[in-house]
């Protein structure tokens, strides 16, 4: 290895293994050759903890750049964007400098990390070099996969282009100047990481006895070696199941209306197929989790997690926060003594349903505008906080009227909702904010939960076989979508029924479900824009009197243009390296 290399190798280890504060200077110790992952298999281990620790967080908040939600935070960035500042400079989506450090390390990992002897038993160092590189090969085609969510794109001269592809180490004399691999080259190379992942990972990590040791380990005969590494020690790391849930991921992506062109070749039925490679693992319709709508405030079933265990409704996810109480904070309304940060809009209760399936702008629903929430969708109580609920600790009744005389009113002050709503999911109402009397909870939070996954294959498999084509599988569109209402509450299928005779109307349910299901969960963004939907919506609220309520048509207009359908390249890269082209549009 020359000294360029070594010194970059050196500033990337210090800056990023420790709490490095001078790129320029790093401190001598953290100099280590490449040689040393031989010597130091902890050393080697490393290299993994920067691309664990640096993937997105499931709960972004950027549902309040959307239809569904805005945030009474007048400096947030997210607002900034939706009301017409998002440019390539100001880009809270950029996954550019993050992901391709984390893939940078592992690159250096994958091209120099044969045959470490991790240790002296053959069998559980031979587990180790296979656990440990497929979960590097696993972590690039992720972090390849959030760069193409974000950045990928038409170019000015009309080619869907994708990201750049780093599959070895670009040292410090590396010609960076390269240009934007194509959609189609960005997703084989990803499929082909997680094809490699999903060959040396087990399905899930869990100690086994002799009898059950996964085929694919053969050469193991001891159940003691096979738990010393792939055991329950081991959950929490990326596996088996997880790969399948990013392919999933990326081919519905895909085959999505934004990236559909001639020289994209990925289908619906892919999608699907790839889709049900993972729920078939859980027994399809019949493993989605009861109690998966309130994931989040399952206290008892929370509380019950050991030894990295996951609900059923949890495929992956963070480590348990325990005696904490941010999400409550940030979020509750200020009589419960929260910021009240995200706004729920008038749109996205309108999306909920009445209890009987149907739309309410259906006459059949029976829906009543003077009690617009009697009667409806079961999750629109447990997901929003609207005018005349009780929430907290103390059921405390939530008045959210600019003239009903509470701090929860429209704009009354600061932490105020702007809507007449305030978020309820992620929220456990036993936490309790009050400084006199704090109590907190052991929150989980997902990286990767089931029912995105029933949605994706919901969607996949209709434009692919129609709402009850089942393709080569036991499951439809209509099996997945009504299990899910049902889950809900909605037990009527007559509107379901209805929907399933036109594919285009199926396509519109499923949408609407998994908006439902998947709200402020950081999906809608990104949704909208694959399915090229409308992204301008003015979000909308409601101001309740004492018995009367006033429609509040514009609290937030949206300004995005046509070409924010595809997220920018950083400006600086763009101006770095003449080779990598613009998406077009962006500056």
């Amino acid at each position: 290895m020359n000294k360029l290399n070594k010194l970059c190798l050196g500033v990337l280890m210090a800056c990023s293994l420790t709490a490095c504060d001078d790129l320029i200077d790093p401190a001598i110790e953290n100099f280590k050759d490449i040689d040393m992952m031989q010597k130091e298999p902890d050393f080697a281990k490393g290299f993994m903890v920067t691309a664990y620790r640096t993937l997105p967080g499931y709960y972004d908040n950027s549902d309040v750049a959307t239809d569904d939600a805005v945030t009474n935070s007048k400096d947030n960035i997210f607002l900034k964007i939706a009301t017409g500042s998002w440019t390539s400079e100001t880009n809270p989506f950029n996954q550019w400098t993050s992901d391709y450090s984390a893939i940078q390390y592992l690159n250096i990992f994958l091209e120099n990390a044969h045959d470490i002897k991790y240790k002296q038993n053959e069998v559980i160092n031979k587990l180790l070099n296979e656990r440990l590189h497929g979960e590097a090969y696993a972590l690039r085609a992720i972090h390849h996969y959030f760069l193409l969510r974000a950045h990928s794109g038409y170019t000015a001269d009309g080619n869907l282009a994708g990201v750049l592809l780093l599959d070895k180490f670009m040292g410090a004399n590396a010609d960076f100047n390269q240009p934007r691999a194509s959609f189609k080259q960005s997703v084989d190379m990803i499929k082909k990481d997680l094809d490699a992942a999903e060959e040396l990972l087990p399905d899930d990590y869990a100690d086994v006895d002799n009898n059950h040791i996964p085929a694919k380990y053969d050469y193991v005969t001891l159940s003691g070696d096979y738990n010393l590494v792939m055991g329950n020690n081991a959950r929490g790391l990326v596996n088996a199941n997880i790969v399948r849930a990013f392919r999933s991921r990326l081919l519905l992506l895909a085959a999505s209306p934004a990236y559909q062109n001639e020289s994209n070749d990925v289908s619906w039925e892919q999608a699907a197929d790839a889709t049900a490679q993972l729920l078939d693992k859980i027994g399809g319709v019949a493993g989605l989790a009861a109690n998966g709508v309130t994931y989040y405030c399952n206290t008892d079933e929370i509380a019950a997690i050991k030894e990295g265990s996951n609900p059923a409704e949890i495929l992956w996810r963070e480590n348990l926060a325990t005696d904490n109480a941010d999400q409550e904070s940030n979020n509750y309304p200020p009589s419960l003594f929260g910021k009240g940060f995200i706004n729920p809009t008038q749109n996205l209760v309108d999306a909920f349903p009445m209890a009987n399936g149907y739309p309410i702008n259906d006459a059949r629903s029976h829906y009543d505008e003077n009690n617009p929430y009697v009667g409806r969708d079961p999750r629109l109580a447990k997901y929003i906080i609207y005018n005349g609920a009780t929430e907290g600790p103390q059921n405390n009744v939530i008045l959210t009227g600019s003239k009903l005389n509470t701090d929860d009113g429209i704009n009354v002050k600061e932490t105020s909702t702007r809507t007449g709503y305030y978020m309820k999911k992620r929220l456990i109402m036993n936490v309790n904010c009050n400084p006199a009397s704090t109590s907190k909870a052991t929150h989980l939070i997902p990286r990767l939960r089931f029912t995105e996954f029933f949605l994706n294959y919901a969607e996949a498999a209709n434009e692919a076989w129609g709402p009850k084509g089942k393709g080569t599988h036991e499951y439809s569109a209509y099996d997945v979508i009504k299990a899910i209402r049902q889950r809900a509450g909605i037990t009527d299928t007559e509107y379901l029924d209805e929907c399933a005779l036109d594919k285009d109307k199926m396509r519109e349910l499923i949408r609407n479900e998994r908006r439902l299901e998947l709200c402020f969960e950081s999906f809608r963004f990104w949704d909208l824009r694959r399915w090229k939907a409308p992204i301008t919506e003015t979000a909308r609220g409601i101001d309740w009197g004492t018995e009367t309520f006033t429609p509040l048509d514009n609290v937030e207009a949206r300004k995005y243009e046509d070409y924010m359908y595809y997220g920018p390249i950083p400006h600086s890269e763009v101006l770095k390296y003449s080779n990598i082209q613009q998406n077009k549009g962006w500056k």
